[in-house]
């Protein structure tokens, strides 16, 4: 499991070096793309780097454990000289009082009760949570960036969407001055065509600025300034169409198969998962540290050193070992402790069945998610074909006098509500994608591709 996650901080710290070295002479292209948006939000994230500093961190906890269990060494030097006699007298030759002295110890713990090896798995098990704990936050910073991404484009397209029926409005409205003028319609069917041309304007302002407001969002999480111009680059959604296929017409005995396959893989690497596991179990190494303070210590040590005097010169000033030991008495201090890292344990192990329910929950709710998401996708489709086609049969029999504004007003209304379903379905889907993506904790996403079309991991 560690060298997943030191796997896993490595592709971290390698995306991040690749986007210093590409776009350190330019900060971004006119155009990017969804991988380029990610590596950017990778570099920018502020919270990725602090949890990244708390495992460094972590580590040199580790490391100050280890080396606690080394011999302790110590050198000490001391010097003194008498400037006057007891009297107030001034000493006769101050020099000649001169004495030095240098001095070396050593100590080592020799029994603890196996309280070293405990606290090296805890700080292991500390070590390992803080990689979880920055795991977590690779994958969340993913998930954002992947959201603003989604929703760039979907205000995009809702922005095409509403240009092209304030479009069908104008043109509406062009013929409706006509045939006003003429008499043919009558003042209300005027009116209406009118109110539609506005109401049009407002959704297309409206869409105007959904579209500046997810572009502002994607700007910060990638690390570009407002004056900073980009294109967001399309998603290919032909590489999705068989999946979108599969998913919509998936049936209830295929899903609960898919979603097993899918506990089984966020069960062992889900980040929040695997953390509670890992707290859970630092929860019972505590508990075990806490029981060996009833346990006696024992520790040695050694020391010698040497003198210098004017008289006497350079002699040593002996050597001496002295071995210590250590029974706690005290033993209702130490059973109050035991019982509290009982309830630590026991409270930890509850948070790791709620963590398992938790996710279990949510990975349920993202599949099915997943598979709605793709089951409007293709039925809005359908939906719009069969709206469009609706559209131009009113249309034509309206420039034929044969519809009035209403209709035309209606079948341009249904157009673009359809419109509205099937691309908030398409983005809707490849958001439902990321989070799948995040819950299994999948580096590579078209391993979860593969599983989901019925091709295993």
């Amino acid at each position: 499991m560690l060298e997943i996650i030191d796997k896993k901080n490595k592709k971290v710290l390698l995306l991040i070096a690749v986007v210093f070295i590409f776009t350190g002479i330019r900060v971004m292209a006119q155009t990017i793309n969804l991988e380029q948006a990610r590596s950017l939000a990778l570099a920018n994230s502020r919270s990725l780097a602090k949890y990244n500093l708390a495992v460094q961190s972590s580590v040199l906890d580790t490391r100050s454990q280890l080396y606690s269990n080394f011999p302790s060494l110590s050198l000490g030097a001391s010097a003194s000289m008498s400037l006057w006699n007891a009297g107030g007298e001034p000493a006769i030759d101050p020099l000649e009082t001169f004495k030095a002295g240098a001095n070396f110890s050593v100590s080592q713990k020799i029994f603890e009760g196996g309280k070293s090896l405990v606290q090296k798995a805890i700080n292991e098990l500390a070590t390992e949570t803080a990689r979880r704990d920055a795991l977590a936050e690779y994958f969340s910073v993913l998930n954002a960036v992947d959201s603003a991404y989604y929703s760039v484009l979907e205000a995009a397209a809702d922005l095409e969407a509403a240009e092209s029926a304030l479009q069908t409005a104008d043109l509406s409205l062009s013929i409706a001055e006509v045939r006003h003028t003429s008499g043919v319609i009558s003042q209300g069917d005027y009116l209406k065509a009118l109110a539609d041309k506005e109401s049009s304007e407002t959704s297309r302002n409206q869409a105007r600025r959904n579209y500046s407001l997810n572009n502002a969002k994607l700007k910060s999480l990638i690390g570009l300034n407002e004056a900073s111009g980009f294109n967001v680059e399309q998603v290919d959604f032909s590489g999705y169409e068989e999946l979108i296929l599969r998913l919509g017409s998936i049936t209830d005995t295929e899903a609960d198969y898919l979603y097993g396959e899918l506990w089984e893989i966020a069960a062992a690497a889900n980040p929040s998962l695997v953390k509670a596991g890992l707290l859970s179990r630092r929860a019972g190494k505590n508990l075990s540290l806490s029981k060996l303070d009833f346990s006696p210590s024992l520790s040695a040590s050694f020391s010698t050193g040497l003198n210098y005097a004017p008289n006497n010169g350079i002699k040593p000033s002996g050597g001496s070992v002295s071995i210590s030991g250590n029974i706690p008495l005290d033993f209702w201090v130490t059973a109050n402790n035991v019982a509290k890292s009982k309830i630590a344990r026991d409270t930890a192990a509850l948070d790791y069945y709620t963590a398992e329910n938790s996710l279990e929950t949510e990975l349920q709710s993202a599949l099915f998610d997943t598979i709605a998401q793709a089951g409007s996708a293709g039925s809005s489709r359908r939906a719009l074909e069969y709206a469009e086609k609706h559209f131009e049969y009113i249309m034509e029999r309206y420039r034929l006098s044969q519809s009035s504004v209403s209709e035309l007003s209606d079948a341009s209304a249904l157009v673009g509500s359809n419109r509205s379903q099937f691309i908030k379905a398409r983005y809707g889907f490849l958001q439902s994608l990321s989070t799948l993506r995040s819950l299994g904790a999948f580096e590579d996403e078209e391993i979860l591709m593969q599983l989901l079309r019925g091709n295993g991991p």
